[in-house]
């Protein structure tokens, strides 16, 4: 018996050493080479590729269609499954991977069209660009079609293969680039889902109380005078409770297949939320530097993701073919062939998200015979009905049969409350439908050609006329030259509402009344610009124009809290130099938690560990910083206040579907501030907040003990950068998911965003910095960068979270046109 012990032992043993070295093997076979010599046929003439001690990695060569095809080969090896990924969503075919779970992300995506107006706007783009994308296009096609290099294990885990359709040149084409576009639009440039959330909450407020939930930004009326809770109820809009249809999707999804989608679902249901998507960016001119030129900076805000969604690179080539060269360093956007966000040798760019109100609902009135026919615009005292435009969708789902999905479009856009979830659970869809107007599903969307433009300029004029063409998400762009020229400028389209249209855009709109029609766009010359008169331009989602400002853009802006934070800090320093700028980048000094913490002060509780939790809050300034309790008290108290007093008002299940990443804090603050019965209830809210004082120490015991000297907001806000789809699966998240602790909240300017919707870890930072960056003028080989996980989307490389330190501890890489050196050399030949 003991010897076949040791022989079985032994033979185990030997198992596992054998499964160690094939993981070994197939882990090397998946990375990248770097050095050597690869083919890359279709190329004019050999490529370099090189990486610097930071990691960029730097394409030369002689023409600029040959830039273009390395870049989608090198995104290809670095990025491959984050391509794969994000081409399933924009296609909508995730559910062939997925099963049931995605089959409303993907109903929605069909129902949007991104790849059909990403198809038309390709069709109507200049030839250089054309040739841009279709270059790019190749590269990533030449790659998963030739390469020896093993696909990353999440091809294997998910049972995927790209190189067939690679082979016939079918798997990326120029219409998943410009499509991949239209997704960072919809991500950033949508306020539908506001729209949805006052028509909810009119169900069961009046239009004052809808003010008070929604207050209009400081300073402002709110921007309709309209009795909207009136017209919705006269309208007749809401579906009847008891014939509701569904809570989101249809089907057994099964629990591995739905908790591989978790984040999909949830990012779809979000989709129109512009709240919480924000960015930061400063300049100075050269009479507020040390140098005596312009330095400025950047970190816009998205969700953190592994790998990131960014990728740096260096792009240059001459001028070949007919086709203007260019050499340019920064943040490409793996799925597209250009640098976003960077310099050049003479000016470098940041941007924030403006958002304007650039989607706009309309109520379809639908015929009461005949379902395929909507209402429209007649002379008075007339009515007019004119059919729908359909398509027919075939979804692929693993493990079903084949779903067949029926596109609607109204003259407005596509209906978007056909797709199955709360917006079609809110209407009655025997009688109205919505529609959805937004621009960048408009055909001469030209932001292909604005990007492919940028990346040639070498001064603020040449970025002002490159970005004259950029149409969506609308963006707020700093620029500075080497000349000392610093400007700012909003750029993208924005549809012009007549004076008629009462409503503004700010909820859904009768349809048939063609006074809600847009009327046109606002010219470039028209959108706000700053030359920077002061010395200084900051931007951080406020609103960008003076009150006076003649056009409506939006009501919708963020809270100016770190607006008005990175003033002061500009302008309390007379000069500036990289290292203040570095300081500004990891302050995390709350206004927003100052201004609500008397309140939590002076709250009386008799829980056992009310003394503690106000000894920790005692000397609290609103440093929100990771390795303190108070932060970790104030916002737990914070969120169950919201969720008593506003989530009492709604209902529990309305609240759930507009709370998490929308945090109803200006309501908040104005609910306390007045003191608000009708909300807080009779006993007023001093009363609710000792119950939410209650309920959140009981939370935060249940999280991190009874001992509130031990608490900390670090250990409670992580940054999440969660791989998608694998970070759903808690066996897998371990490896595949990038977490550091870090301090902040939504309101700082080292932004640390919660999504207080996710009960695993509600105060986890999920929606951060993607990147930092920060210009120098007087030598901009002083320029630097980071970002929170690494160049790498392999998870065995040693790169794929060698910059999640860096990033927590708010520190910073070269970022040089001509480095020192060299770390790697490969050659990619014809």
């Amino acid at each position: 018996m003991k010897r076949w012990l040791s022989r079985s032992l032994w033979a185990l043993l030997a198992v596992l050493l054998v499964a160690a070295a094939a993981l070994a093997w197939y882990a090397r076979q998946s990375l990248p080479q770097t050095d050597g010599e690869l083919r890359l046929p279709g190329l004019r003439a050999a490529v370099e590729v090189q990486r610097d001690a930071s990691d960029v990695t730097h394409i030369q060569a002689k023409d600029p269609r040959d830039v273009w095809m390395a870049m989608g080969y090198v995104h290809a090896q670095e990025r491959g499954w984050q391509l794969e990924f994000n081409r399933r969503i924009m296609r909508g075919t995730l559910s062939e991977l997925l099963g049931p779970a995605t089959l409303d992300t993907d109903r929605l995506m069909r129902t949007l069209g991104i790849r059909e107006a990403a198809q038309r706007q390709v069709a109507r783009l200049p030839q250089e660009a054309q040739a841009a994308l279709q270059a790019y296009s190749d590269g990533v096609n030449a790659f998963f079609a030739q390469s020896d290099q093993a696909l990353s294990p999440e091809f294997l885990l998910m049972r995927t293969d790209p190189r067939e359709p690679a082979r016939a040149g079918r798997y990326w084409d120029p219409a998943d680039s410009a499509g991949w576009a239209l997704m960072m639009a919809l991500d950033l440039g949508g306020n539908w889902g506001n729209e949805v959330a006052r028509l909810s909450a009119l169900q069961v407020l009046d239009t004052q109380q809808l003010w008070q939930l929604f207050p209009p930004y400081p300073g402002e009326p709110p921007a309709s005078a309209t009795d909207l809770a009136r017209l919705y109820r006269e309208l007749d809009v809401y579906r009847p409770q008891a014939s509701k249809l569904s809570d989101a999707g249809e089907g057994d999804h099964g629990a591995v297949a739905s908790g591989l989608a978790t984040d999909v679902v949830a990012w779809t249901q979000e989709l129109g939320n512009i709240e919480g998507k924000g960015s930061n960016n400063w300049v100075v001119d050269g009479s507020r530097s040390k140098s005596g030129k312009p330095l400025l900076a950047n970190d816009p805000h998205l969700g953190l993701s592994a790998p990131a969604i960014w990728y740096f690179a260096r792009l240059q080539a001459p001028d070949a073919g007919g086709i203007k060269g260019m050499d340019v360093i920064g943040a490409t956007l793996p799925g597209t062939p250009f640098v976003v966000l960077g310099r050049t040798a003479g000016v470098a760019w940041g941007f924030t998200n403006t958002g304007p109100d650039v989607q706009d609902l309309y109520l379809e009135q639908i015929h009461p015979d005949q379902a395929n026919q909507y209402r429209v615009p007649a002379p008075d005292g007339q009515v007019a009905w004119a059919p729908f435009e359909t398509r027919v969708e075939t979804i692929r789902v693993k493990g079903q049969a084949d779903v067949q999905h029926t596109v609607r479009r109204s003259r407005h856009g596509p209906l978007i409350s056909d797709v199955p979830g709360r917006t079609r659970d809110l209407i009655d869809t025997g009688r109205y439908a919505l529609a959805l107007r937004w621009t960048a599903l408009e055909e001469n969307d030209s932001n292909v050609q604005a990007t492919l433009a940028s990346n040639r300029a070498q001064s603020v004029a040449d970025l002002l006329a490159a970005y004259r063409d950029f149409h969506a998400p609308m963006q707020n762009v700093l620029m500075a030259d080497r000349s000392g020229r610093i400007a700012y400028k909003a750029v993208g389209r924005v549809p012009v509402r007549g004076p008629q249209h009462d409503i503004r855009g700010i909820a859904p709109a009768p349809g048939w009344d063609a006074r809600y029609d847009w009327t046109g766009w606002l010219p470039y010359d028209d959108t706000p610009h700053d030359d920077g008169a002061k010395g200084w331009i900051a931007t951080a989602n406020q609103r960008i124009h003076a009150a006076d400002y003649p056009h409506f853009l939006t009501q919708d802006w963020a809270p100016s809290y770190r607006q008005q934070r990175i003033e002061a800090l500009l302008a309390q320093t007379p000069q500036h130099d990289v290292d203040s700028f570095k300081t500004m980048h990891a302050d995390r000094q709350s206004a927003a938690t100052v201004l609500l913490l008397p309140h939590l002060q002076q709250t009386r509780s008799d829980h056992a560990l009310a003394p503690a939790a106000m000894a920790a809050l005692k000397g609290f300034g609103g440093d929100m910083t990771a390795d303190s309790a108070a932060p970790l008290i104030f916002t737990a108290w914070v969120d169950e206040f919201t969720r008593g007093v506003i989530g009492g008002r709604l209902g529990r299940e309305r609240f759930e579907g507009l709370y998490g990443k929308r945090l109803f804090r200006n309501a908040v603050e104005g609910i306390l501030a007045r003191d608000d019965q009708g909300w807080c209830g009779a006993d007023g809210c001093a009363a609710a907040s000792t119950a939410a004082l209650g309920r959140a120490l009981d939370k935060l015991s249940q999280m991190q003990g009874a001992d509130v000297s031990a608490w900390r907001w670090g250990v409670s806000h992580q940054a999440y950068s969660v791989h998608k789809p694998l970070g759903n699966v808690p066996a897998l998240a371990q490896l595949f998911d990038v977490r550091r602790p870090t301090g902040g909240d939504p309101f700082t300017v080292n932004v640390g965003q919660y999504h207080l919707d996710k009960a695993d870890a509600p105060y986890a930072n999920r929606h951060a910095a993607s990147l930092r960056t920060i210009y120098d003028l007087a030598d901009p080989e002083q320029s630097r960068f980071i970002y929170q996980t690494g160049q790498s989307g392999n998870v065995f490389s040693g790169r794929y979270r060698d910059m999640a330190d860096e990033w927590a501890a708010v520190q910073y890489r070269p970022l040089q046109l001509a480095p020192n050196a060299w770390t790697s050399r490969l050659t990619l030949k014809p």
